[in-house]
């Protein structure tokens, strides 16, 4: 299948060796991530840079959803357009970036979803049901990841850059049984993925946030 323009360019450019010895980015566990067929990568968020951390994972193209409210900013659709990916409405329901999404992976192609929406460090962030319910939707197999370290390399909300090292961990494939995408279901499958990156994160302690003092409204 072929590669969106910019992850073409940026293979060109060497762009992984040079991310990868920047942030000194160790990989466990990426031999987990399927090689061919629809999957669903599933990771903590705690910095912008983490979509191009977990492109770090797997040679095969992520595409992501990302907030629709990226693409009212000048250039900034273009790119997101150029990586592969689609505008989702959060906290909305929306159909249409659910079925593009739906039909992404009965087409065999890897989706990218930060289950928590955000990187800003509110305490309690919630996760979100999205990927749970594309799974359940499709019968594609969640892979639960954790990216540590990611929000000293750029701290969310109190800007800050740093070049610390990072270390990206594959937890084991939750293989899901195609259904009807119910809310208890959903929730159980959230449940699920929430708790399988956080016993990858326990190692390692929480995230070294500046922590917002409240939880993000839904």
């Amino acid at each position: 299948m072929k590669h969106p323009i910019l992850y073409r360019v940026l293979e060109w450019i060497g762009f992984r060796p040079f991310f990868s010895r920047l942030y000194r980015v160790e990989l466990h566990g990426v031999e987990r991530i399927p090689l061919e067929g629809g999957a669903i990568l599933t990771p903590n968020h705690e910095s912008m840079i983490d979509p191009w951390l977990l492109g770090l994972t797997t040679p095969r193209p992520i595409r992501f959803m990302a907030k629709a409210e990226l693409w009212d900013i000048p250039g900034v659709r273009w790119v997101m357009e150029k990586f592969g990916t689609f505008p989702v409405a959060r906290g909305t329901g929306d159909r249409q970036a659910f079925g593009r999404a739906e039909q992404l992976l009965n087409d065999g192609q890897i989706l990218g979803i930060f289950p928590q929406g955000t990187c800003l460090p509110f305490q309690n962030r919630r996760w979100y049901r999205g990927a749970a319910k594309l799974a359940l939707a499709t019968g594609a197999p969640i892979v639960p990841v954790c990216i540590v370290g990611s929000e000293r390399a750029l701290r969310p909300g109190k800007f800050k850059i740093g070049f610390p090292r990072v270390v990206v961990l594959v937890g084991h494939p939750i293989e899901v049984a195609k259904a009807k995408p119910t809310l208890a279901a959903a929730k159980d499958l959230t449940l699920q993925i929430e708790t399988a990156v956080e016993a990858l994160r326990a190692p390692y302690g929480p995230p070294a946030h500046a922590w917002f003092p409240l939880e993000r409204a839904a």
